[in-house]
């Protein structure tokens, strides 16, 4: 890329006790890496309280933002960890979701299920993890339709259905949170964070392996 952008560009990232810590590196540490290219862009965190969020494993993140008072966003990432199935049946988490333009919506890993119980996926194709963890009576990707009507489960690394983008599971959230860069910027810029953070050969191969599945409604 012979030119940094300018263009501004902000990125929500809804955050929950228990989201998993390599979703947060997995998309606010690939948005905090792309300003080195791209200095316009930013994230913000957002949760259903602004302040301390206990992720698991013991780690905690601030907030910025809560619900209310959560800024515009061109993007808005939902995260993903064991915590998403208390937020699947959180009023407060669905009914944030479903006031949000349904093109600026996006997740990664499990946050895909709480996308499902907003029905901001119904009639839609998505994907999530695919296996199973620890308490987890079936595999998340199986569970997708349990939570929504008419979604249509994929293996991917990230699927884009009538706006709607659906990262894959856990590392993949880099996959997904590049592939949303480009959609802003452009795939010459997605390319150029991607070898700036040394995933470019793992962007391509899962690319490879896995697929991007693209749908307009």
């Amino acid at each position: 890329m012979s030119k940094a952008r300018t263009d501004p560009a902000r990125i929500g990232v809804v955050v929950y006790d228990d989201v998993e810590p390599i979703d947060i590196g997995g998309t606010v540490g690939v948005i905090s890496m792309a300003r080195r290219v791209l200095p316009a862009i930013e994230s913000v965190v957002i949760a259903r309280a602004a302040g301390p969020v206990r992720l698991a494993g013991g780690l905690t993140i601030l907030a910025a933002a809560d619900f209310a008072t959560a800024p515009p966003c061109d993007l808005l990432i939902v995260t993903g960890g064991a915590g998403w199935t208390v937020q699947v049946e959180d009023p407060a988490m669905l009914a944030f979701l479903r006031r949000q333009p349904k093109g600026r919506v996006a997740s990664v890993c499990t946050g895909a299920l709480i996308l499902a119980a907003a029905g901001v996926l119904d009639g839609l194709r998505a994907t999530t993890r695919r296996s199973a963890a620890g308490a987890e009576a079936a595999a998340p990707l199986d569970l997708l339709s349990r939570h929504g009507t008419g979604i249509s489960s994929a293996i991917a690394a990230v699927v884009e259905d009538d706006g709607v983008v659906t990262g894959g599971g856990v590392a993949l959230a880099i996959d997904a949170t590049l592939y949303l860069i480009g959609r802003l910027y452009g795939a010459d810029a997605r390319d150029e964070v991607a070898r700036l953070i040394e995933y470019d050969r793992a962007f391509a191969a899962n690319r490879a392996a896995l697929g991007h599945v693209t749908r307009s409604g």
